[in-house]
């Protein structure tokens, strides 16, 4: 990328002139944000120094006069139909919005509107956005990032390569795939291969990296390829292979699998859930640690699960018959968990130990995680098994 200074949009005489941020209004007018600080500085100034100016601060809008404005397109209520036409238009933080709002949908009903759209759309663009409402849906439509991968656009290639990434997990062919990638006529589809393949295990890596920096060679050479590499030679393998053999059960799919292994391994974090309800899930109960194994708190109602997991839980507990006085806290991991990561625990554990139960899923938690966010302090078994008592 190359940039040529062509003038100044804003600028002052004022000494304590501090522009710390733009920002793009749906109308298309310009929002500059000045600190208007004297003190700017935490090297030479303590940050409790009187002279700070904690109250004044400007905001500056900016507009061209003899330009109408843009008619701010409809995203909060509106269907998913409508939404989807949104993403058409070309103001990017309107499609970001978008794709915002469709997230907090339900996401079958999403995926299903969105594959059906990329299927009347003629423009890659649009499909590339269709497929990312897919991916923010937790239902990654692959056919259609399997077709984005071959546009004639190295642009959408690229992206296709960044969502293939973050879903690799769901391919069996993830390794090809990257390894195609490594070999495009196009130096930022082979970058993106590059940094890709450090999420595979290393040999397999290493030959993705090699192909890009082979074809790299013959053309103007990328240095971030060098940096995709060193990160390949620092990383480890992953979890399963270097540190424990977990085996994903049958019945999960690729995605519930990927949840499983990630779960695996936050299970075992020090702190976390194994240092109490131990490595093999049979707790301590003398100690005053129930077990997970067999037990309805952990294989039944999953919104149950998610709450304590969340707000964490205090006071007498039974569990497979035995009682516990619930004198110790179970640790609140609302705010040492995302979405992801505590779908991703409680898959592991629902389907470790003997049980074998429904997965959670992301948007199960963030569902839930929004529904109690207003709650204060730990919940109490009774309340639980009041609201929830299956």
């Amino acid at each position: 990328f190359k940039t040529k200074y062509r003038q100044d949009l804003l600028f002052s005489t004022d000494t304590n002139f501090r522009p710390v941020d733009l920002e793009f209004a749906p109308d298309g007018s310009l929002y500059v944000v000045d600190w208007h600080n004297a003190l700017i500085g935490h090297m030479q100034h303590n940050a409790r120094d009187p002279n700070r100016d904690h109250v004044h601060g400007r905001i500056y809008r900016i507009t061209y006069p003899s330009r109408p404005l843009v008619q701010p397109a409809v995203i909060h209520g509106a269907s998913i139909p409508a939404l989807l036409e949104n993403l058409k238009l070309p103001e990017l933080r309107t499609r970001y919005r978008t794709r915002r709002e469709l997230r907090g949908r339900h996401p079958n009903q999403v995926a299903q509107a969105a594959m059906k759209w990329a299927k009347e759309q003629n423009d890659d663009r649009l499909k590339l956005e269709a497929l990312w409402v897919s991916w923010g849906a937790d239902r990654l439509d692959k056919n259609l990032l399997l077709k984005l991968l071959k546009s004639k656009d190295h642009r959408i290639r690229t992206a296709a390569i960044q969502v293939l990434r973050h879903n690799y997990f769901n391919f069996e062919n993830e390794y090809e795939l990257l390894l195609n990638a490594a070999q495009d006529s196009h130096g930022r589809v082979r970058l993106a291969a590059a940094t890709s393949a450090s999420y595979l295990p290393r040999s397999e890596g290493w030959e993705v990296v090699s192909k890009a920096r082979e074809l790299g060679l013959k053309a103007p050479y990328n240095s971030s390829l060098d940096h995709a590499a060193s990160a390949l030679q620092n990383s480890t393998e992953a979890f399963v292979e270097e540190n424990h053999m977990v085996t994903v059960p049958d019945h999960l799919s690729l995605s519930e699998g990927r949840l499983f292994t990630k779960g695996a391994e936050i299970y075992e974090k020090e702190g976390y859930c194994g240092t109490c309800h131990q490595e093999n899930g049979m707790g301590l109960p003398d100690a005053g640690f129930p077990p997970l194994s067999h037990t309805k708190w952990v294989n039944g109602d999953h919104e149950r699960l998610i709450k304590l997991t969340l707000k964490g839980l205090m006071g007498p507990i039974e569990v497979k018959g035995k009682q516990y006085p619930g004198l110790v806290p179970m640790t609140p991991f609302e705010s040492l968990l995302n979405d992801y990561d505590a779908a991703a625990v409680l898959t592991y554990i629902r389907n470790s130990f003997g049980n074998q139960s429904d997965p959670i899923l992301p948007w199960q938690v963030s569902k839930v995680r929004e529904e109690i966010k207003d709650k204060l302090g730990f919940y109490n078994p009774v309340d639980l098994l009041s609201a929830h008592p299956n």
